[in-house]
């Protein structure tokens, strides 16, 4: 428990040290992708997917189950029915019923021949029935016991088994399974990849926005200087007679545009290291320094090599994701045709029961083994089959058209970020030269001004040239790296 607090803290006290430090751009993204949260779920993705693997492995393996109970019946289990056991209790009197009414048969026909009277024929009838009926009484008891024997006396029935589930065959749903499963595990790093390249770009472009505007900052600041050195020299030739108010009122408008100009960077300043420090997790009220800001040189930066034969395809992990999306699709119909497949799993078990069922329901514990096989044969299904696979095989031809548009798009994309490159490097040649000129400009006009061949007017024209060739370098310097971190994230190399 002590240790995350303490890696916590160590965290916080670094955070809150750079935070009031120089950041780099290098730093600034490292920052980011520690703390982006989206970043953050999509690795506890990847954790998931990697256990929905090892889950999906087990599939292979056999299944042991085990199960125990118990029952108590208000009635004991028989094995006899009602009618059988009536018969049973009444064997006797049934049996000496039948052969007393045969024998009363007998001795009536002889009578009727008249080889008995009817008197010797009561006599005798009186001496057998005396006769059957311990012979009936006899048989009664013996059914009954026979009864007896056949009673469970089972009310309390107690059960306990182990069950094994190996599976031979099922139709390749477990190989399909596991396929999905793999390729679940490359859409989770290629989620990751994706979310990285965009949590970069969007680090790169807020941080070249700051940076720009800075730099536009100190434009605006060294204009208003130049602003307000012309019109200390235009009062003072005021004074002289040599100006004109007017001359004077034209400069404090732009002293006062200048100013003007210089508050509405600084609103953009720190509303862009807003947004700088909302994407590195640092607060929102920290004073930001970044390194290339202060600098006349902005950094050096990778230069992008790209072989318009060659494709990005395959490094974009948008790409990846839809060909996993293909590859899942497969899988899926793999997946649905195995469900309409033989299945075919060895069984094997031991039980173990109270009463005996193998031994006349005795009163203790009795156990048994078991082995078998289990065969599942689909036989009809109504269609039922081959609507599902072609309906996953429709989705699978919708994601290869999704595939294909995106590849279009990206050679699209990649080709416009060239263009922007190269249009941005030539806007930045062509702003060094104007620069030059601008600068000699603005030089002459000082001499021509203080000379008194050139006007207040002309002065303010070349200042304003000059703070524009100036502004041209800034925006084609910071066109360049976002044109750069552009096509590299098209190319899928941003990282």
């Amino acid at each position: 428990m002590k240790k995350p607090l303490v890696f916590a803290l160590f965290i916080s006290i670094t955070l809150a040290s750079t935070a009031q430090g120089v950041l780099s751009l290098q730093q600034c993204r490292e920052m980011a992708l520690q703390n982006n949260r989206q970043l953050k779920i999509s690795k506890m993705t990847a954790s998931i997917a990697e256990n929905i693997h090892k889950s999906a492995k087990t599939k292979y393996l056999p299944r042991i189950t085990g199960m125990a109970g118990y029952e108590h019946l208000t009635r004991e289990v028989s094995l006899l029915n009602d009618q059988q056991k009536s018969k049973l209790s009444n064997f006797g009197t049934n049996s000496v019923g039948k052969v007393g009414g045969q024998i009363g048969e007998s001795i009536a026909g002889l009578v009727q021949q008249g080889l008995i009277s009817p008197e010797a024929a009561q006599q005798l009838g009186s001496v057998l029935g005396k006769m059957t009926a311990p012979i009936a009484q006899a048989g009664d008891n013996i059914g009954q016991s026979i009864r007896d024997a056949f009673r469970s006396n089972t009310k309390n029935i107690y059960a306990g088994s182990i069950m094994l589930t190996q599976p031979i065959y099922m139709g390749g749903a477990i190989k399909a399974a596991n396929d999905i499963a793999t390729i679940g595990e490359d859409v989770a790093r290629n989620d990751i990849a994706l979310k990285q390249q965009t949590v970069i770009y969007a680090v790169d472009n807020v941080y070249w926005l700051a940076v720009s505007l800075k730099k536009k900052k100190l434009l605006a600041e060294k204009f208003r200087d130049l602003a307000k050195q012309l019109s200390s020299n235009v009062q003072k030739m005021y004074q002289e007679g040599v100006a004109t108010k007017a001359d004077g009122l034209k400069v404090d408008v732009s002293v006062n545009t200048a100013e003007l100009k210089i508050a509405e960077i600084e609103n953009g300043i720190s509303l862009a290291k807003m947004a700088l420090c909302e994407l590195c997790g640092l607060s929102l009220n920290g004073d930001l320094q970044l390194a290339d800001e202060d600098t006349d040189e902005l950094s050096a930066v990778e230069s992008v090599i790209y072989n318009p034969n060659d494709t990005a395809f395959d490094a974009r992990p948008e790409v990846r994701l839809l060909q996993n999306t293909i590859d899942i699709s497969r899988q899926n119909t793999k997946l649905i045709q195995a469900l309409y497949r033989p299945h075919v799993a060895l069984t094997g078990g031991y039980t173990v029961s109270n009463p005996n069922m193998f031994n006349g329901f005795q009163q203790k514990f009795s156990d048994v083994w078991n082995i078998g096989i289990v065969v599942h044969v689909p036989i009809w299904s109504w269609g039922e089959s081959k609507y599902r696979v072609r309906a996953s095989q429709a989705a699978t031809t919708i994601a290869q058209m999704e595939l294909s548009d995106v590849r279009n798009k990206i050679q699209l994309e990649v080709e416009q970020y060239r263009f922007r490159l190269k249009t941005a490097n030539e806007r930045l040649a062509t702003a060094h030269k104007n620069m030059v000129a601008a600068e000699e400009n603005l030089r002459t006009a000082d001499i021509g001004f203080k000379e008194g061949v050139m006007t207040v007017t002309d002065v303010m024209i070349a200042q304003t040239a000059w703070m524009t060739a100036k502004t041209a370098i800034v925006d084609a310097e910071i066109a360049v790296r976002t044109a750069q971190v552009g096509l590299k994230k098209a190319t899928g190399t941003l990282n």
